[in-house]
């Protein structure tokens, strides 16, 4: 495998679930959903109590790219790395100047959003004003976003959360886009929305909290998070992406690429949710 990102993250679940030793050595790309997501089968490989050996990429790049985005200050809490101290021969700047919009970083309370709104917002302006070009109005939508995305994994995972953000530029449509990656290993839609209604798949789950604004909680306001972060995407013309359990629902505009629906994935607990901005 030589890259790890929402297209290929099937794959992955399959080889950290399958073997007994990762190989990572002749991946030459990983964006923050391959990160992310390799630290949140992490998470939950040691809520069973296994620690598996994980061969790093050969990629002196790759390497430093993982070291940018803080990737090792959590790998090596779940996995056996090899080598244990990646050679790295110059760390990245970290200057105002770099693309990363937000380096992994964990959610387990409320203070934690305070703290990932505040960095973002340093930072937004350079990048979405200056890559994307959007305006006041556009980052304040994003922040908002990005706070809804966040406060759905205290309130319905249970369990700690990971978000990393970052500018690319896609050669292919000569377009500045930004990644955006937030997931957890908690309850899911599907067990979070259960007790509210009667639901035969992780699909429908999904579609009743993006779609129709569905939320655990019964009160009134309740449950428009994602329903706020679906017409923020929209907006901007975006794609979103939802998996949770062993399905996953996607909002596609006509630049992007996958599937709208996906059924009888491989079952990951929690949500992984993907959101790709791109300039306007």
């Amino acid at each position: 495998m030589t890259q790890i990102t929402e297209d290929t993250f099937e794959q992955v679940l399959h080889i950290f679930k399958d073997q007994d030793e990762i190989n990572l050595e002749e991946v030459s790309f990983i964006d923050p959903y391959g990160m992310v997501g390799i630290l949140e089968i992490g998470e939950l490989l040691k809520s069973k109590g296994i620690q598996k050996p994980m061969y790093l990429p050969k990629s002196e790049e790759v390497l430093k790219y993982l070291e940018r985005m803080d990737f090792f200050k959590f790998a090596g809490g779940y996995f056996t790395l090899k080598p244990s101290q990646p050679q790295i021969s110059e760390k990245y700047l970290r200057s105002s100047y770099s693309d990363v919009l937000l380096e992994i970083t964990p959610i387990e309370k409320s203070d934690d959003i305070h703290f990932i709104v505040g960095k973002v917002k340093d930072r937004a302006h350079s990048i979405l004003e200056k890559h994307l070009h959007y305006d006041e109005r556009a980052i304040n939508g994003f922040i908002v976003a990005l706070s809804e995305v966040c406060q759905n994994i205290i309130e319905h995972s249970e369990t700690k959360g990971f978000v990393g953000i970052q500018k690319y530029h896609f050669q292919n449509m000569n377009k500045n886009v930004v990644k955006i990656a937030v997931m957890d290993i908690g309850i899911g839609f599907r067990m979070s929305l259960s007790e509210r209604f009667s639901l035969k798949n992780d699909l429908e789950a999904i579609e009743k909290a993006l779609l129709h604004g569905a939320s655990r909680y019964a009160e009134k306001g309740r449950g428009h998070g994602l329903a706020a972060v679906r017409r923020f995407v929209n907006q901007w013309n975006g794609k979103l992406s939802i998996r949770s359990g062993t399905a996953k629902l996607s909002i596609i505009p006509a630049w992007a690429w996958g599937k709208e629906k996906e059924l009888n994935l491989t079952h990951f607990p929690g949500s992984q949710i993907n959101i790709l901005l791109p300039e306007i």
